[in-house]
């Protein structure tokens, strides 16, 4: 048994989960601000502590940013008492906040953010680069709505149920376009559902000045699918299972304390991945566009090359999280019906007309101009 193997993958794991959870749960605080600031008010500024606010200069800027909130709210949630109602099912009560973060921390393990090279081969930064990293990611993240659904059930209160019966209509009707939306993706791509070889897919520039993103060539399904994606991760406009305005808070009404602050760091932990995912789909991953005009190509071997890839991931990621965030306080909330009416009626034959009308010119491209 190869021990250090062993040893190294265990760190790269323990390391992934503790900077994915620490993007996840600042994302909190970065709603808290950009809601400020587009509502014209400071947000959390004052939460600090005396060894922080001593030291001079660097102690005021976190505090005005509000970077010690998260901890703050972490030691409330967990510190704080956490009864149970008399009428709920407490097994399925404790299990459903578990089941709804844990698809979130299985389909990181997949998700490249960066490459290495070395000896002139370049490898994926991640922690198993599965052939159909793609598929996995779509298997494990549709049973985050479980949670919902447990938590609706096991609370044995009326509102919680119709948040959990509106969330498993919500995620079945917007499964189909996301899915439906990637088929093109994917052929474009070449038929593969590897995740790394989508992002090598999407490298270098055409006529020279031009990134190969799928964006550009795909915008349709970019549009689709980030349309459902604010779907399943029930961001407003689409926050049906939790609506304050006629479920007071959906199925999460019957928790408190830590459980409810495994739900609220699930979800971010759910935008997070989203967005990162977006990134890989449609957004270059972590390439260099537009310093690719300059020359600038590839990553320097080692170490180097493998920290700027990652921080260039990084901050498409941070851009697109901010994006959520930003339609979160932008755009009202829709009603149920529009949801259903905008799912069924609106994207799903949208994505199936995108999905014929691209394998039609694609066929009809290799058929006529020989290409394979």
């Amino acid at each position: 048994m190869d021990w250090t193997y062993i040893f190294f993958t265990v760190l790269k794991a323990v390391i992934m989960v503790t900077i994915f959870m620490s993007i996840a749960g600042y994302t909190v605080v970065a709603e808290r601000k950009v809601a400020s600031w587009i509502q014209e008010r400071p947000g959390p500024n004052r939460t600090t502590l005396p060894i922080i606010l001593a030291i001079p200069v660097i102690g005021r800027i976190v505090t005005r940013l509000g970077l010690i909130q998260l901890p703050a709210d972490g030691g409330k949630f967990l510190f704080k008492e956490d009864p149970f109602p008399g009428h709920v099912n407490k097994v399925y009560f404790i299990l459903a906040p578990i089941v709804a973060l844990i698809p979130a921390l299985t389909t990181m393990t997949v998700l490249p953010f960066g490459e290495i090279t070395r000896d002139g081969v370049t490898v994926p930064l991640v922690l198993a680069n599965l052939d159909v990293g793609m598929l996995f990611i779509l298997a494990f993240s549709s049973l985050g709505v479980y949670g919902i659904i447990l938590a609706g059930w096991a609370s044995n209160s009326k509102y919680p149920f119709l948040g959990g019966i509106r969330a498993s209509a919500q995620v079945i009707s917007y499964e189909l376009a996301m899915g439906m939306s990637l088929l093109p993706v994917f052929m474009w791509a070449g038929g593969t559902l590897n995740l790394f070889d989508l992002v090598e897919a999407q490298s270098g520039l055409l006529f020279g000045c031009l990134p190969k993103w799928m964006i550009f060539f795909q915008p349709v399904s970019a549009l689709l699918f980030l349309t459902a994606l604010f779907a399943e991760t029930n961001r407003l406009p689409f926050d049906m299972p939790e609506s304050e305005t006629d479920l007071v808070a959906g199925f999460n009404t019957e928790y408190g304390a830590f459980k409810f602050g495994l739900f609220f760091v699930g979800e971010y932990a759910h935008v997070t991945m989203g967005s990162a995912l977006f990134v890989v789909l449609f957004l270059g991953g972590w390439s260099l566009w537009p310093l690719n005009i300059f020359g600038l190509v590839d990553y320097p071997a080692g170490i180097l090359g493998a920290v700027l890839s990652a921080l260039v991931f990084m901050l498409k990621t941070f851009c697109l999280i901010f994006f959520f965030l930003w339609i979160r306080w932008t755009l009202p909330r829709f009603r149920y019906d529009q949801i259903m009416n905008l799912g069924w009626k609106r994207l799903l034959p949208i994505a199936i007309a995108n999905f014929v009308v691209y394998a039609i010119a694609m066929a009809v491209y290799i058929r006529f101009f020989n290409q394979a």
